[in-house]
């Protein structure tokens, strides 16, 4: 990390077919092993399997809506005063909320049952996008533990 200067955030370039820069966000964080075509096959997969089950709506406005329900606004962090650790509520800035959205979409897809992972993604994106499912559950938990802790907010850095 430089001492002076700031650094630039890397932009990624917006996907082929919605020409999103979310989605695309959301492919990388999905890849494994350097595999993005297979990343993006399963991730196009999921939003049709999205669209016949909504019959009307747009995938991709489930999609956002999805994500725009699973980003938290508050975390907690762990700081360390005198010989005792605190867990101090912070803000979360939007670009971490949207990358721990994608990454409890994606996590709690992999744990879902189902037969392949584009079914699973779907499942996941239609509760998240009704604001049911493990990662809506999963942000209520991390807001829960920010509320708990408010009493350490004079903690913050």
């Amino acid at each position: 990390m430089p001492r002076r200067n700031i650094i630039e955030k890397r932009v990624p370039n917006p996907d082929p077919i919605f020409n999103s820069q979310l989605v695309q966000r959301f492919v990388n964080r999905m890849m494994q092993r350097g595999k993005k075509s297979v990343a993006q096959k399963a991730f196009y997969e999921a939003l049709d399997l999205v669209k016949e089950r909504t019959k009307q709506q747009d995938p991709l406005d489930i999609f956002n809506r999805a994500v725009r329900n699973v980003t938290p606004l508050l975390e907690v962090k762990a700081r360390r005063v005198g010989g005792s650790t605190y867990q101090v509520p912070i803000e979360v800035k939007q670009s971490r909320g949207v990358a721990l959205a994608a990454q409890w979409l994606i996590a709690n897809s992999r744990k879902r049952p189902g037969r392949t992972f584009a079914e699973r993604l779907s499942g996941e994106l239609l509760d998240a996008s009704n604001g049911a499912g493990a990662s809506v559950r999963k942000k209520d938990e991390t807001h829960k533990m920010a509320e708990a802790n408010k009493a350490f907010a004079h903690y913050r850095y």
